[in-house]
């Protein structure tokens, strides 16, 4: 009897190795699932519609083979929506909702466009709306230049709203209070493919989201009034706060630019009356070690201004006439720290170039 039980008892161990051994594969977890793809004639209807009232008019239902996703939802977050801001931080914007705050954001909405032929290809769009356009614009700028240097890595300009660049993937539209943000994705596609998707299906959306946005596309006085020769592409970023910096100067544009090995920034300031930017000049006058310029026939300054402690000492020369304040400054991106003295003259104006040049552009030099 005992003997029995033992060829049993060996008989069901062994069985327990086999399902053991089968169930191995589940314990290491399942095969993937297959990617998510919309199917063929998923717009056939003309796409989806936007839930959202205030934005619904925004959104095209349907660009080229690109439509409005039948099955998605449309989510609202900030003034005048179910979800609020502090839940568009947790769910959309993660780590970067900060900076969507400092330049004035009151409501985003968010949807997703599919393709009708069927691919796994979607373009996300987020439209954040902002208190001012000064504040929209700078925002789009802080995209489109962000902390590098325009002449290195910008987005190409994409004519769409009042603004708009295209990168790999990417593109950004400005218009009035309203930036959005469209992304391209597609999991089977290669990166070179994804570029080449990206570039044929998001300029088609990009236009039509932005022809259709409120608002004018007439960007911010500073940025008009910036010159146009050696600028670099792309090449504009706008502080809806305090240009620099420097606090109490208000908002302004800093252009790049670039001729030759030569690299220099070009800061634009309009005021709304001469009272104004008297002001400004009065704030830059009280920096560490600002010198008043002689010999010009408008108010002048000069003065050198690090971005932080690790940053270069850019040197700055500032003219005001009228209601117009204008400063010229080195381009920090090339101004290596502690470099030699004659390494820094090969990227830089001379102080007497920067002279030059603000006579010229506080006179209203032509933006050509």
């Amino acid at each position: 009897m005992t003997a029995k039980l033992l060829v049993v008892g060996a008989i069901l161990l062994a069985a327990a190795g086999c399902d053991k051994q089968r169930a191995a594969p589940d314990e290491q977890g399942a095969a993937p699932p297959p990617i998510e793809s919309s199917k063929p004639g998923v717009c056939a209807s003309g796409g989806g519609t936007v839930t959202d009232a205030e934005s619904a008019g925004f959104f095209p239902r349907a660009v080229g083979d690109y439509c409005i996703d039948p099955n998605g939802e449309t989510r609202a977050y900030g003034e005048g929506a179910s979800g609020t801001l502090d839940k568009v931080c947790t769910e959309l914007f993660d780590g970067e909702c900060e900076v969507y705050k400092s330049y004035g954001l009151e409501r985003v909405v968010t949807l997703r466009y599919v393709d009708g032929k069927g691919s796994p290809g979607s373009v996300s769009v987020n439209l954040s709306r902002f208190a001012t356009k000064d504040g929209a614009y700078g925002f789009f700028t802080k995209r489109v230049v962000a902390d590098a240097d325009p002449a290195e890595n910008a987005p190409a300009s994409l004519d769409a709203g009042g603004a708009g660049a295209l990168g790999t993937g990417i593109a950004y539209v400005w218009r009035g209070l309203y930036v959005a943000e469209l992304s391209y994705t597609n999991e089977v596609e290669p990166p070179e493919q994804l570029k080449a998707s990206s570039n044929r299906i998001l300029p088609g959306l990009s236009s039509a989201l932005g022809s259709k946005l409120s608002g004018d596309g007439v960007p911010p006085a500073g940025v008009a009034a910036l010159p146009a020769a050696n600028r670099v592409a792309m090449g504009i970023s706008y502080d809806a706060r305090d240009v620099l910096g420097v606090a109490g100067t208000g908002p302004g544009a800093v252009g790049y630019y670039k001729d030759g090995s030569r690299r220099w920034r070009v800061v634009s300031i309009v005021r709304a009356d001469e009272d104004s930017a008297k002001d400004v000049m009065k704030t830059l006058k009280k920096l560490s070690g600002a010198q008043t310029l002689k010999g010009t026939t408008f108010d002048a300054v000069s003065f050198g201004l690090r971005s932080d402690d690790s940053s270069p000492r850019v040197e700055w020369v500032f003219g005001r006439l009228g209601a117009r304040v204008v400063g010229i400054g080195d381009e920090e991106a090339v101004l290596g720290q502690g470099a030699a003295a004659e390494e820094q003259a090969k990227v830089a104006l001379t102080a007497e170039q920067k002279l030059e040049l603000l006579k010229r552009l506080v006179a209203g030099e032509p933006k050509q």
